[in-house]
């Protein structure tokens, strides 16, 4: 694989770290998960309560091809072992609040110390410096602070949050993404990079065209008063969704008199040359009212033939029979303790390739003694740390898991 021979060690948490993470563990790389040793946070709470024969659905979504052990950081023989994985890493990532890893003993200039050309990535709600730089950072504070949820939603309706958190998602790809171009210029250059991502820049990033176009247009927050049926402020109708008789659609940017004739509706074909974006909530009343009178399947039939930009609105229930995603392998099907599960596979392919799945950690510490062995403990030692609880260590392979392609 792309990353294969470099060794990745993540004293990350929660999701945006541990995400991050994930993608670079999927293209290769050997990603080392340093855990508390009662485990991870994201072991102990799961959304929606989603535990699978013990192991939470959160811990899941964000954890595979990682490598577990677990570290007291807090003992001094703990934050020993931490060294000595830190001086031989490549990579070395942490989505503590700012100071945090710092007092533990690992702050950049002790890190540099240990290991001069590293590669020192870490992740925080709105970054290291600044007023806020201490405040919590979580996916919904940052929606709602970018601005997401206030343009989501309108100023005189509800503002709305989107359906997952992508601030932390997305977040999680832009470290990834820091961290490749470090690796990069290290090759290059050798020397190491401080790589910085943050929650709040993630949201905002998210959202790069619209609020270029707010600020370059001059706006005030009235411009996103809108029908509820269309999706954004700064597109032209019909682009947003519309019911049918069976459920609901969304229509893209098209020619106004292609889409009238395609319904064959006069109403539409009397604003066909209206500007749709200063009149876009007329043109969106008349066009829900055309297409409220077909099922989907038949206004679907309707659009094709006349080559208009139209999905139809899928539940999470309705995915897996999806023939694309199907065709794409976005779903891989694993079983965990005889239980089956989907998980999403990494979003890229690697020369036509989806990146196989080598290791899922169900243990807090499955890979510890596996892994001191490398730094060179002995078994002895590896025993009495873990008796010290400086370390924990479970079984060294899960015999819970199955891989499935």
């Amino acid at each position: 694989m792309l990353l294969n021979g470099i060794r990745i060690v993540s004293f990350c948490h929660f999701l945006q770290g541990p995400a991050g993470a994930q993608y670079l563990a999927d293209m290769g790389a050997d990603v080392i998960k340093v855990e508390p040793v009662d485990g991870a946070h994201e072991r102990r709470w799961s959304g929606a309560d989603v535990f699978v024969e013990g192991i939470s659905g959160f811990y899941l979504c964000a954890n595979r091809n990682k490598r577990s052990i677990g570290i007291d950081l807090k003992s001094e023989e703990g934050r020993e072992v931490a060294r000595r994985l830190i001086a031989g890493a490549d990579v070395v990532m942490e989505n503590f609040r700012p100071g945090v890893f710092a007092k533990l003993g690992f702050g950049e200039d002790e890190l540099r110390a240990i290991n001069p050309t590293l590669i020192y990535a870490s992740a925080s709600g709105f970054g290291s410096t600044g007023p806020m730089a201490h405040m919590p950072g979580q996916d919904i504070l940052m929606q709602a602070r970018s601005g997401l949820i206030g343009v989501t939603g309108t100023p005189d309706r509800a503002p709305t949050p989107v359906g997952a958190a992508i601030v932390d998602q997305h977040g999680g790809a832009l470290l990834a993404m820091g961290i490749l171009g470090a690796l990069v210029r290290r090759l290059r250059d050798g020397v190491g990079t401080r790589v910085e991502a943050s929650l709040l820049n993630s949201g905002l990033d998210l959202q790069g065209e619209a609020l270029v176009n707010f600020f370059a247009g001059g706006m005030t927050r009235d411009i996103l008063q809108r029908e509820s049926n269309l999706a954004t402020w700064f597109h032209a109708a019909p682009y947003g969704v519309y019911p049918t008789l069976d459920g609901h659609i969304v229509i893209s940017l098209c020619d106004a008199t292609v889409l009238a004739n395609a319904l064959d509706s006069d109403a539409l074909r009397e604003i066909a040359g209206n500007d749709r974006y200063k009149e876009r909530d007329e043109y969106a009343r008349r066009l829900r009212v055309a297409t409220a009178c077909f099922s989907r399947e038949q206004l679907g039939q309707k659009l094709d033939a006349s080559s208009i930009w139209w999905a139809p609105i899928n539940f999470y229930d309705e995915l897996l029979d999806d023939p694309q995603i199907q065709h794409a392998q976005i779903f891989r099907e694993i079983t965990v303790r005889g239980r089956t599960v989907h998980l999403v596979n990494h979003p890229n392919r690697y020369d036509g390739e989806v990146p196989e799945l080598r290791v899922l950690a169900l243990e807090i510490g499955e890979h510890t003694r596996e892994i001191m062995g490398e730094l060179g403990y002995h078994d002895d030692e590896v025993e009495r740390l873990v008796v010290s609880r400086a370390v924990a260590a479970s079984r060294q392979a899960s015999d819970d898991l199955r891989l499935t392609a």
